[in-house]
Order: structure tokens, then C-alpha cells, then sequence
């Protein structure tokens, strides 16, 4: 763990603000609510690619779509049959 890590976890702050921690929010295998989210990589209707602060997040499945999206948010729908962290 990193030294900002490590404050964090004794002080018992919230990861997503102090670290910038991706939150995924999933409803059943149909959608996706992302948070904290730095960019969109690669986006067909197999797999969407995203960079998030610390990692990659790839979400694989048939005929998904991105609904809705800011700078912070994002909503995917469709059949999601995985999800990695790279």
C-alpha cells in the first residue's frame, strides 16, 4: 500500500473521493452505473474499454451502449457478461 493508502485506511476516509476510486453500480446483468471515470478507450457493441485513475476497466457483453455520460458519470446497458480490471 501506498503512503497515501495507508492514511486513508487509519483515518477511515471514503477511497472513491480521497483516491479517486472507480464506483460501478450494477443492476442485474442489464446495466451499469460508473463513477470517477478518466476516459472512453475503445467502445463496440462486444466491449467497452475505460481508463479509470488507477487502472483499466473493460465491461464485455452483446449490444452494449453507453446511455448517458459526463466528465464524472457514465450509464451502460445491454447483455454485460464480465467485467475486468487491467
Amino acid at each position: 500500500m501506498t503512503k497515501k493508502e495507508l492514511l486513508v485506511n487509519s483515518l477511515k476516509l471514503p477511497r472513491d473521493t480521497m483516491l479517486g476510486a472507480s464506483i460501478l453500480t450494477i443492476t442485474g446483468n442489464r446495466e451499469i452505473w460508473l463513477e470517477n471515470y478518466k476516459g472512453i478507450l475503445e467502445y463496440t457493441p462486444g466491449q467497452i474499454l475505460l481508463q479509470a485513475k488507477t487502472c483499466q476497466i473493460c465491461i464485455e457483453g452483446k449490444r452494449l451502449s453507453i446511455d448517458y455520460y459526463t466528465n464524472e458519470d457514465m450509464k451502460i446497458s445491454g447483455c454485460i457478461c464480465g467485467i475486468r480490471y487491467l
